[in-house]
């Protein structure tokens, strides 16, 4: 089935990206949230992306008043009912997710795909929330999602030939690039991804080497972007230590561990980028 009408259960920092790829792509796009204050921010993050595009000539006006005309806010689940695809992306917590499906199970029409945004949880686990698993898939997009290309699908046992290629059609058709992957905890990226930054930590943890050599280390010895510390920064403590443990429960593998100052941090609110304060100091710019 082709996907001409998609809802979006969330407009935090990656449901409002995913809405606004979407709706940039020319499809409809109707986003929800659970408040009239909460769904206000999204939308206006939104908007404050896509001005600063135009600010800088890489948004037309033009472009970015369809975009916006493309978007409708909602708080009710019910307006999703007619949407061709649901994407949800809810905060990590499976009591919630398992609310929210059961809740859009009920509401959507049954030809509707149900996907979960979700970086860690199971996808097999979450479609069984519903009564339409062979239409229930992962999206996983990464932060922030109008700029990054990539997005990880991922298919259960359960998951139709259909919904995969319809799933996979639609994020070509708002410009990403598609990995198909089975439902493993964390999926290709954060396999490989989360065990290497642990690594980082406990060798900073250890002593071996400063914060500064660490991370230079691997952007001038290896060409990434960003060193692993700086990036754990980036994407928040909390969550990586949240996915790191997930990742743990599922595989028993020390690799997987928190190291205890992951774990210290966290329980001090330093969770990085977000609260200004990690391995780095974010209250400067750079970072310091």
């Amino acid at each position: 089935m082709a996907i001409q009408k998609v809802g979006v259960v969330g407009c935090g920092l990656m449901g409002s990206g995913i809405a606004q790829v979407s709706a940039q792509a020319g499809i409809p796009t109707v986003v929800r949230e659970v408040s009239e204050a909460a769904l206000a921010k999204g939308l206006g993050a939104i908007k404050k992306f896509l001005d600063g595009g135009v600010e800088k000539g890489k948004v037309t006006p033009a472009d970015r008043d369809k975009t916006l005309a493309n978007l409708t806010g909602t708080v009710s689940l019910e307006a999703l009912a007619d949407c061709d695809l649901v994407i949800e992306a809810a905060s990590e917590n499976l009591g919630l997710k398992r609310e929210l499906f059961q809740a859009l199970d009920q509401a959507c029409k049954k030809e509707t795909i149900l996907a979960s945004n979700t970086s860690s949880l199971s996808i097999t686990e979450l479609g069984a929330f519903t009564k339409r698993p062979d239409r229930f898939v992962g999206l996983h997009f990464f932060n922030p999602v109008p700029l990054m290309k990539l997005v990880e699908v991922v298919r259960t046992i359960a998951t139709s030939d259909a919904t995969v290629t319809a799933a996979s059609e639609y994020c070509r058709a708002i410009g990403k690039t598609v990995v198909t992957t089975g439902d493993t905890t964390g999926f290709v990226v954060n396999r490989l991804l989360v065990p290497y930054m642990l690594d980082a930590m406990r060798l900073y943890e250890q002593g071996l080497a400063s914060r500064d050599d660490i991370d230079n280390a691997m952007k001038l010895g290896c060409g990434y972007p960003m060193g692993p510390l700086f990036l754990s920064d980036y994407v928040g403590l909390d969550t990586t230590f949240a996915i790191a443990e997930i990742m743990f429960e599922e595989f028993k593998e020390p690799r997987f561990a928190a190291p205890p100052l992951l774990k210290r941090m966290v329980l001090a609110g330093r969770h990085g980028r977000k609260s200004g304060r990690g391995f780095y100091d974010w209250s400067t710019n750079p970072p310091s």
